[in-house]
């Protein structure tokens, strides 16, 4: 896992909308969803297009990443923890 990946999962605890990643983290949209990217191949993080609608068709972080709503899963935390 990379820093910026743990530094993310750190925000996720609890459900978090892009917005609110974005001025936690200070990083760029490019950035911010490359890593929001990597985090969901793994299966680290889930998607929601609402606090209680969860993204069960593929989320695309590239078109709709910004609209989206994020929440690390128990693997992801699991293996936060873990470092």
């Amino acid at each position: 896992m990379s820093d910026d990946e743990f530094d993310l999962l750190d925000e996720l605890y609890f459900l978090q909308s892009y917005d609110q990643l974005k001025e936690e983290t200070g990083w760029d949209d490019h950035r911010l969803l490359a890593v929001l990217g990597q985090l969901y191949i793994k299966e680290y993080i889930k998607c929601y297009h609402a606090p209680d609608q969860e993204v069960f068709d593929g989320a695309d972080l590239n078109r709709n990443g910004a609209s989206y709503y994020y929440l690390a899963t128990k693997k992801g935390l699991l293996k936060h923890n873990a470092l």
